[in-house]
Order: C-alpha cells, then sequence, then structure tokens
C-alpha cells in the first residue's frame, strides 16, 4: 500500500512539475504579445478620438484587410474555429503568422472606427504561440491540444484580467454540453500567468461597480439572502438576454452569408460594409457604436461604463451595436465579438432596468455576462466571470442569468466550429419509443 500511494504521489509531482515547465513559458509569451495588442489597442482607439476623420478611410482599410489575409492569411482567415478544430481534430495546422496578421488588422479595424472586440484576436495570438511552442518541444498529438487549450485560456484570460473565467471557457467553448478535465491544470497556469504578465507590463483593465446592495426578503419567519421579486425581473430579463445573444449570432452569420451571395467582387465587400458604419454614424449623429465602446470620446457618450448609470444608454443602444458589430464582422474586418456583446448585454440590462423597476447597475452587470454566455454557449464561465469582475455577492443572479440566457439562445453560436453534445436536458422520446 504505501509502495502504490508513494507511486501515484510521485506520478501527480511529475504531472504538475511537466506541465509548469511546459505552459509557463507559453503563457508568459502570450500574455506579453496580449500585453502589446492591449497597448497598440488603446493608442488606435484614442488616435482615431482625436482624429475622427479617419473613419472615412474605412473601405480603405477594409481592402487592406482583404489582401493581407488573401496573400498571407490562407487558413488563418478561420480564425478562432480553425483553432478549436485543431483541437478537436489535429491536421491542419495554426500557422505562426496568425498571431501578428490578427494583431495588426484588428489594430487597423478599430483605428478607422470598425465595430470589433479584442477577445477573439487574444484568441488567436494564444492559439498560434502555443501551437509555435508545442512544435519547438516536439509534442505529441495528445499533449498538443492541452497546450492549445491552455494557450486559448491564456489568451482569454490575460484580455480581459479574468484567469478562472479563462480557464473554465477554455474548456466549455469546444464543445456544447460537456466539459473535459484532462487541461484544467494547464489551463488554470496558463490563465494565471498570462494575466499576471499583461498586469506586469502595466496594462490595466477597465472597472465595473454594481452599487445594488441586497436586502433579502423574510419568508414565514426565515430570511432569505436573496429578493424573490427580484430573482424572477432577472429570469426575464436573461430570458430576452438569451434572444439578443440568439440574434447577434444570426446577424453575424447572415450579414457574411449575404455579402457573400450578393457581391461577386470579394475585395468590394468591406467597401460596402464600411460604407453602411459611415452612413449609419451620420444618420445617428454620434460616433458612439463605433470601435470598442468602452472609452467615451466625448462627456455624455453610450459606453459600457456608462450603461451602469442611471440614464447611461439610449433605448435602442444594445440594436445600434448589434448592427454596427454584425456588419463589420461579416463584412471582413477583424477582431473578436465578446466585447460588443458586453456592451450589447449592458446597454441592454440598462433599457430592461427602466422597464422592470429593477437596479440599474445590477442588470447592466446582468446582461453583460448574460448575453456573452448565450452567444458563446459557456454559461459556467460567464458565471465566473461576473464573480471575478463584479464580486461573489450576486453570484446567484449571475448564474441564473447565464444559464437562462444559454438555453434561451437556441442551438446557435458565434463558433461554428464548436461540437455539441446536447444542449436541451430532455429525453429522446422518438429514440425511445422506437420510432
Amino acid at each position: 500500500m504505501f509502495k502504490k500511494f508513494t507511486s501515484a504521489q510521485y506520478s501527480v509531482l511529475y504531472y504538475i512539475t511537466r506541465w509548469t515547465l511546459i505552459i509557463v513559458p507559453v503563457a508568459f509569451a502570450i500574455g506579453c504579445m496580449v500585453a502589446l495588442f492591449l497597448w497598440l489597442l488603446n493608442w488606435s482607439i484614442h488616435y482615431r478620438f482625436a482624429h475622427p476623420w479617419l473613419l472615412y478611410l474605412l473601405p480603405l482599410a477594409g481592402v487592406g484587410i482583404h489582401f493581407l489575409y488573401k496573400l498571407y492569411g490562407q487558413s488563418a482567415e478561420r480564425g478562432n474555429n480553425l483553432i478549436i478544430d485543431e483541437i478537436h481534430k489535429p491536421g491542419a495546422g495554426v500557422p505562426k503568422r496568425m498571431a501578428p496578421l490578427i494583431l495588426f488588422t484588428t489594430v487597423i479595424t478599430h483605428l478607422f472606427g470598425g465595430s470589433a472586440g479584442r477577445e477573439g484576436t487574444a484568441v488567436q495570438i494564444g492559439g498560434s504561440i502555443a501551437k509555435w511552442i508545442s512544435s519547438l518541444f516536439k509534442l505529441n498529438e495528445a499533449d498538443t491540444r492541452i497546450v492549445l487549450t491552455a494557450g486559448i485560456a491564456a489568451g482569454f484570460g490575460a484580455v480581459f484580467g479574468t484567469p478562472l473565467a479563462g480557464t473554465i471557457f477554455a474548456l466549455e467553448v469546444l464543445t456544447i454540453g460537456r466539459i473535459k478535465y484532462d487541461a484544467l491544470l494547464p489551463c488554470l497556469i496558463a490563465g494565471f500567468i498570462g494575466d499576471v504578465t499583461v498586469s506586469a507590463w502595466g496594462i490595466h483593465h477597465t472597472l465595473y461597480h454594481i452599487t445594488y446592495v441586497s436586502k433579502g426578503q423574510d419568508i414565514f419567519g426565515h430570511h432569505l439572502g436573496i429578493n424573490l421579486l427580484l430573482l424572477l425581473k432577472t429570469a426575464i430579463a436573461s430570458a430576452i438576454f438569451g434572444l439578443a445573444a440568439f440574434a447577434f449570432a444570426k446577424a453575424v452569420h447572415g450579414v457574411k452569408t449575404l455579402s457573400l451571395r450578393l457581391i461577386k467582387i470579394q475585395w468590394f465587400i468591406p467597401v460596402c460594409g464600411a460604407c453602411i458604419i459611415i452612413a449609419l454614424t451620420f444618420i445617428l449623429g454620434k460616433p458612439d457604436y463605433l470601435s470598442l465602446g468602452v472609452d467615451a470620446q466625448y462627456p455624455g457618450a453610450v459606453t459600457i461604463v456608462s450603461a451602469f448609470q442611471q440614464g447611461g444608454a439610449d433605448f435602442l443602444s444594445w440594436l445600434w451595436k448589434l448592427v454596427y458589430t454584425a456588419v463589420t464582422l461579416g463584412t471582413g474586418f477583424k477582431g473578436g465579438e465578446v466585447t460588443p456583446l458586453f456592451y450589447i448585454g449592458s446597454t441592454l440590462g440598462n433599457t430592461l432596468a427602466g422597464l422592470l423597476n429593477a437596479p440599474v447597475s445590477l442588470f447592466a452587470a446582468l446582461g453583460f455576462i448574460a448575453v456573452f454566455a448565450g452567444a458563446t454557449n459557456t454559461p459556467l464561465a460567464c458565471t465566473i466571470m461576473g464573480i471575478e469582475l463584479f464580486g461573489s455577492e450576486h453570484a446567484l443572479l449571475f448564474a441564473v442569468a447565464c444559464f437562462t440566457a444559454y438555453y434561451f439562445s437556441g442551438d446557435t453560436g458565434i463558433y461554428t466550429a464548436q461540437r455539441t453534445e446536447g444542449k436541451w436536458p430532455r429525453p429522446n422520446y422518438r429514440q425511445e419509443e422506437g420510432l
């Protein structure tokens, strides 16, 4: 028994040491690259703030991005879906050029006003660097899958400052309805090292605050830590968050499909998309829905931060951001979807808080994570993200919001490479009845 015990402990120690030695340099390199990306992204956004006329060059930027990917991108054009496919079934490969290419084109998209995010860029940076280093270490197929998954965790955790959410996201995003824990420790190490590396470079993440404090409720002489009416309002709002996630995913895929069908000259697709963005901005008379949507271009602008305040968003701010982002990403510009999903969710939460007479900052936070959960099919990761970003006081409401939105978003999602093992917890009656 003693020999069996010491052998098991030795195996665990060997496993931890081996993966730590492999993952730390991978995550450090990803963290450095993400830090550079976030610095350049911040510079590009504020440079455009100071030079609004850059928006009118968005069509030229789109043409440039198109030819960069046509000449050098090749398989890298598939982005996050390529990395997910490579984890499921290695063989296609993740090119080294994916990381610098997506970094540069995302910065270009934001510099000229395209509405996109940053998560996709960070994940592709993580996957590209992870694949490259795994080839240097000459890892086998199974270990390469784990390193690629850890690369996703490092990129996600580093770009948002949420290492635990990045860990669970990397495990949860691969297959809907199933989480494989074989990469849990490497992902946890990667998420932590990636986040610490970004912080060490002096890059700071935006802070969000929920001002609402729950007082609970007394029922039949027993004190509950939550108000049941607020819980009901959360469920109603979360169903709407799920529908918004469904609409976003359908819109992005629909714009891309429609563009390819109607416009035969491929380089002209981003030109048309850019012209639509410019025209919408001119019609609305404000640039609030361009770029990332975190920092305010002028006092009173609608941003993710302002959505946490009473009157901090217009009634249809969420819809306009959805349209802007669907057009931007659907016509070939580069960047992620997650930060626009944060914007859509928080501004929709602001609107619903007014309609349901609910706390504005709380519902903005619920929308922030719930729309993301529905669009990516990662409710557990988004619940943990809510706790990391906003604190644990409202953890139950975070879970209700994320899982409700997840179910109401249907079988669609922004990642077409996701596998599925069943989203709906109901039996197959036709099979049971022998039909």
